[in-house]
């Protein structure tokens, strides 16, 4: 790892494709470019880090059900959100401070989303505009709001939003207060995109401020930070377009449930009223999967994506990006069906977790084969 105040290393200029054969290559690139503080706030998570663990522990805890002796020459991995194609059902999601992993932030990886044909979620908690990632590449963009200000500050960021042709706009509602992310506390790291953040806006986000959007903008609407089947069902009531399953990777309250552990009831709840999407420690292709084969309709994907980010860039997301391609074609096709689409929950069953949880945990080869 590098010093925590040397910032990023010097870039290795390998392309890759080439570079990287498996995606814990990429974590492990990752931890090498990024600070010692960036990299804790990367990997860290609320208290005692137990709901990150559940998270993990959710997606352990699911086996597969594969069928044999089908055609397997065609497998399509792609996925549709909001009437929009998908290379593969992976939305990239909104993390603060994209510069931190890579100087170029929201601009880098809305080229990686452009070029890969995924979405990009990016946070307004960061200091490039969105206009500017807009113009940088044409791509699919979601405009992921904090809520900072007041009526007339929401309306102006929906404009923004529509400006910079985004597709939907999502509010991030498990955020009333931060949360002690102690990793970050003990380091007496203090981030400094949160200075004068408005918190008290957020705090103050309620279900009214649901009903006027709708009322008020055309443009569909995403609500992340759905954690039960009850707000799930004062989602759809509203007109919300997406319900977004999250714990926010088990970085606001400790010890949540897992994110897989909520989607079943969630998905009964929305009962086809709206989409779905999940996140919470999706980090390989059985991983997404799971999640379709549970009624997801896409899911999200944010210290993964950080990792390629930090690792080679837009080169690196991209990379992430395809090796997960090539995982979820692979179970797919060995569950024996000819589409990601035809996955269901026959496809999976109940299991017991063969390793200890945490935020990597997916990667058992880590340290292992030094580069």
């Amino acid at each position: 790892m590098s010093n925590a105040t040397s910032g990023m290393n010097e870039a290795d200029n390998t392309d890759p494709s080439e570079r990287f054969l498996c995606l814990h290559e990429i974590v492990e690139a990752a931890e090498q470019a990024l600070s010692e503080n960036i990299w804790n706030y990367l990997r860290g998570a609320t208290e005692t880090e137990t709901t990150m663990k559940r998270n993990r522990q959710a997606l352990d805890s699911v086996a597969f059900r594969p069928r044999v002796l089908n055609d397997m020459r065609e497998v399509a991995v792609g996925g549709r959100l909001l009437g929009k194609d998908l290379a593969l059902p992976v939305l990239l999601a909104p993390v603060g401070s994209l510069e931190s992993f890579e100087p170029g932030g929201g601009k880098t990886a809305m080229r990686a989303a452009a070029e890969f044909g995924n979405a990009l979620m990016l946070s307004n908690v960061g200091t490039i505009p969105i206009e500017d990632v807009a113009a940088e590449a044409e791509g699919l963009l979601i405009s992921a709001l904090y809520k900072r200000g007041d009526d007339g500050w929401l309306d102006e960021q929906v404009q923004r939003a529509k400006d910079a042709k985004c597709f939907a706009v999502s509010l991030t509602v498990d955020s009333a207060y931060y949360s002690r992310r102690e990793r970050d506390i003990a380091a007496r790291f203090v981030k400094p995109w949160r200075a004068g953040s408005g918190a008290d806006w957020q705090a103050a986000l309620n279900w009214k401020d649901v009903e006027r959007f709708k009322e008020k903008y055309d443009i569909p609407l995403i609500l992340k930070g759905i954690a039960t089947a009850e707000d799930a069902v004062m989602a759809v009531e509203r007109g919300v377009d997406v319900v977004y399953v999250s714990n926010h990777g088990g970085r606001q309250l400790d010890h949540g449930r897992g994110s897989l552990d909520v989607l079943p009831e969630v998905v009964d709840a929305v009962a086809g009223r709206a989409e779905i999407v999940v996140d919470g420690s999706i980090q390989r292709g059985t991983d997404l999967v799971k999640a379709i084969a549970l009624g997801a309709n896409a899911v999200g994907m944010g210290r993964l994506f950080c990792c390629g980010l930090a690792a080679a860039g837009d080169a690196g997301v991209v990379r992430t990006l395809s090796l997960l391609r090539d995982e979820v074609r692979t179970a797919v096709a060995l569950l024996g069906v000819n589409s990601l689409s035809e996955v269901g929950a026959r496809h999976v069953h109940a299991a017991s977790p063969v390793a200890e949880p945490d935020v990597f945990s997916a990667f058992p080869l880590i340290g292992l084969y030094p580069s």
